[in-house]
């Protein structure tokens, strides 16, 4: 490898500290470690600067960042505390009690935790409310990972047990039996079809999440306690201090892992994950921190206005009001959330018989239309355009009449008193001009 990823593999020796838990923003550019005696820190791993780092003298048993590198969440040993990017305390999650991991839904500003106590929570962020509290009913919960398709959050439970949850339904919306013993791992493919868990019968399976049937199942030699699949596809699993990456194990059955790492002498995996947009594969472990290149296991192009590994402090800002204002509603967390928006057809049955309604109901009205003009006098020709046009002339006329008849009436009256006063036939008409009017 050249000297720039060779450079990206490097370990971080605390071993007073751990084991330790790890997360990595969504532009893959800050990692997040959480020591389980109360060591948290953050850093530019790609630039190998400290951004800030704390001892919070309390069991920190997960932790998790926020929309962004500026805020981070860690599930101490009675609440959940949220920090920001100086290590300052800004806020303490008093309903989530005892909670042993974490999860952070981005598109929704959602926070979930689940813990000792069976409740899986969850609390808005961005406003600071409660969205939802379940009780799961199935005993502590240890092992908690989201779809990052639909964002529904898959459980794994002591027996064996895989749940998936949702904001909106009081009850899982999906509950496999997937092992005969504890689910110790659970990880979901980027494009939402396949999940693979891990349980303590040594069986690694994989599932299609859209028939909820299992496709195959890998042996390995001592129960997995972490997996993670990343951005191409490539299953991680670790046990003990080994660490396998499997390629094309998710579609059809691998033969062989792809490769093969394992920890110092004495040391134990804790918790690992890939790097986004990177060929990195993050492990924390009882020493410390170890990161070890997977080729072809990052997305080589990355979206900018998904996530910017390179973006500017302008561009950050901006890309935080944007993601509040696309936020989404917690009711938009289905399990296939292609159906938001799509009209509901409904079965063939049932589209039959409101055919048959609407038909009997049209059948019934006509012939109330029938019997109804049956029932008329028929009138032919007494409604015609031109018959009434002429009929309101008529009313004009009969309304005109008396006034007309009354100026003929006086007229006739005048020309017969006219005619009274004329001179007789027989005077001159020289003389007619002095006859008396």
């Amino acid at each position: 490898v050249d000297v720039g990823v060779a450079q990206k593999a490097f370990d971080l020796r605390l071993p007073d500290l751990g084991p330790y838990s790890l997360d990595f923003t969504r532009a893959g550019r800050h990692l997040l470690l959480g020591g389980r005696k109360g060591h948290l820190a953050m850093v530019d791993w790609q630039r190998r600067s400290v951004q800030c780092e704390v001892q919070v003298q309390e069991t920190t048993r997960d932790v998790c960042f926020l929309h962004n590198e500026t805020f981070f969440a860690a599930a101490q040993k009675k609440y959940v505390f949220i920090y920001d990017k100086r290590g300052i305390e800004i806020h303490c999650l008093r309903d989530h009690t005892e909670p042993n991991v974490l999860q952070f839904l981005p598109h929704h500003f959602l926070l979930a935790s689940v813990g000792k106590s069976g409740f899986l929570h969850y609390q808005d962020t961005s406003t600071g409310h409660i969205v939802a509290t379940h009780r799961t009913g199935l005993g502590p919960c240890a092992v908690m990972r989201q779809n990052p398709w639909n964002a529904v959050l898959g459980l794994g439970h002591a027996g064996g047990v895989v749940s998936m949850w949702t904001p909106n339904i009081t009850t899982p919306v999906v509950k496999m039996l997937s092992h005969r013993g504890p689910v110790n791992a659970v990880a979901f493919d980027p494009s939402g079809h396949y999940m693979a868990s891990a349980g303590a019968d040594n069986q690694i399976k994989v599932w299609d999440v859209r028939t909820f049937k299992p496709l195959h199942a890998y042996f390995s030699y001592s129960p997995v306690t972490s997996l993670d699949i990343s951005q191409r596809g490539l299953l991680a699993v670790g046990y003990g201090s080994k660490v396998q990456v499997w390629r094309d194990a998710l579609h059809t059955k691998a033969s062989a892992p792809y490769m093969t790492h394992r920890l110092m002498d004495g040391v134990h995996l804790a918790d690992m994950q890939f790097a986004p947009y990177e060929d990195v594969l993050g492990l924390g472990n009882s020493d410390g921190y170890s990161s070890i290149i997977v080729p072809g296991s990052g997305e080589p192009n990355f979206d900018s206005y998904v996530a910017n590994p390179y973006a500017s402090l302008r561009e950050r800002r901006e890309g935080e009001v944007a993601a509040l204002l696309d936020k989404l509603q917690p009711s938009t967390i289905v399990l296939d959330p292609n159906t938001i928006g799509r009209v509901r057809k409904e079965p063939q049955e049932v589209q039959r018989q409101r055919q048959a309604e609407a038909q009997a109901a049209n059948a019934a009205r006509l012939a109330a239309q029938r019997a109804e003009s049956d029932s008329k006098r028929k009138m032919k020709g007494k409604n015609k355009p031109s018959k009434r046009h002429r009929k309101k002339q008529n009313n004009i006329i009969e309304e005109k009449k008396p006034q007309i008849k009354a100026q003929k009436k006086e007229l006739e009256q005048k020309a017969a008193k006219k005619a009274a006063a004329s001179p007789p036939p027989d005077v001159p008409r020289a003389l007619e001009r002095f006859f008396r009017k």
